[in-house]
């Protein structure tokens, strides 16, 4: 079939301007002579959890590997907390193990930002990038052959040769349901480790203390338990939450004091199978979403946006040809480690709360045998720190 790509109004249309959407836009600009041909299409609504982005509250864990990216494209914010040290153990069974910084010769494993400063920068970024930017209450793609997207409900319409969704999807061909709710806070540790973050594996599921950007005995809290559990959690005053926290997570940074409200939602996979349909491309969370273990959503959002560049590079500068063998190498790039990140997220999840002693106390032997020989936790390790490298 021939291209039409010549009467597009822009040659890329990204849906969804959180940090994945954004990201891919800079990465655009820098290999497209003409970026005002590129158009990121943002909501004009405050997000979902209530708040404008730019002042939204939540953190996020970013990588070393997802730094240096939003370093590149001059996008990263001024304050953050470095992680150096990661302690994961399992409570009530045997098994731990440290990864530090010092074993990869890196600044820091990885960092936690603040979700607004980071698409504060973000959004400058985009400013100066050339970059065509539209605000909408939606953005739906209503065509896939040079890409027809509907904004606000069909109040206007804009052509693209490529359309991608980075946000706001819902991949649903591969979905599991965790039964498990997460609990987000803010604490104080009465004895702060700087520079630390835990993954503790209970029998209910995990529970992640992190470093906050905020304060230096602040700490980020995701609590992953049973649904019945963390609604009987969510109850509870906060004195009666601060106890519970602390005996559920122990005392390696002393008494935990809740500092603000606790935010509950479900937790459950859904990923999309193929993340290529025609010339509609899904990267990030309209890819996959994934359990928060081990904080790997926006890293392997960020890794899709880049791969996407790079398979891209040749044909954004001449766009007007069929993009069908950029997208292809696209999906070859990807899809090792769309696979791996999911799938040991997916086990991460599970294997310490399956109920069944054996495996239990075999995963905490696991974490017991990667604590003692260094070669068994480095490739653990490293995809955490950078993902899948081909």
């Amino acid at each position: 079939m021939p291209s039409n790509d010549s009467t597009c109004e822009f040659d890329v249309a990204i849906l969804g301007g959180g940090p994945v959407g954004s990201a891919l836009a800079l990465l655009l600009a820098k290999l497209s002579p003409a970026p005002e041909r590129i158009v990121l299409l943002q909501s004009d609504s405050a997000s979902r959890y209530g708040y404008a982005p730019e002042t939204d509250p939540r953190v996020l864990a970013v990588n070393h590997g997802s730094r240096v990216l939003l370093e590149s494209l001059n996008a990263w914010p001024e304050r953050c907390a470095d992680i150096r040290t990661i302690h994961v153990s399992q409570r009530g069974r045997l098994g731990s193990t440290l990864i530090k910084q010092t074993d990869f010769g890196v600044p820091q494993l990885g960092c936690v930002v603040r979700y607004g400063a980071l698409i504060q920068q973000l959004t400058h970024a985009v400013k100066a990038s050339g970059v065509s930017v539209r605000h909408a209450a939606t953005a739906e793609i209503v065509c896939q052959h040079a890409a027809t997207v509907e904004l606000s409900h069909g109040q206007d319409t804009l052509h693209a040769a490529i359309a991608v969704q980075a946000d706001g999807g819902n991949p649903t061909e591969i979905r599991r349901t965790y039964k498990q709710m997460a609990l987000l806070t803010k604490v104080r540790a009465s004895i702060p480790r700087a520079g630390w973050a835990f993954e503790r594996f209970t029998r209910e599921g995990p529970l992640a203390v992190l470093p906050h950007p905020e304060a230096a005995d602040q700490q980020s809290v995701v609590w992953c338990c049973t649904p019945e559990r963390a609604e009987q959690l969510h109850k509870l005053n906060p004195k009666d939450f601060s106890l519970a926290l602390t005996q559920a997570f122990g005392t390696r940074l002393g008494s935990l004091e809740v500092q603000d409200k606790v935010s509950m939602f479900p937790l459950a996979l859904s990923v999309r199978a193929t993340p290529v349909d025609g010339r509609i491309i899904a990267i990030g969370n309209a890819a996959q979403t994934l359990h928060p273990v081990a904080g790997q959503g926006l890293n392997l959002g960020l890794r899709d946006a880049a791969s996407l560049a790079i398979a891209l590079r040749d044909w954004m500068v001449l766009s007007n040809q069929q993009p069908s063998a950029a997208l292809r190498q696209f999906l070859q790039m990807r899809q090792p480690d769309r696979q791996l990140t999911t799938r040991l997220t997916d086990l991460m999840s599970r294997v310490f709360t399956s109920g069944w002693p054996v495996v239990e106390h075999s995963a905490g032997l696991a974490l017991l045998a990667m604590d003692m020989l260094p070669g068994l936790r480095a490739p653990l390790a490293r995809h955490l720190l950078q993902g899948l490298r081909l």
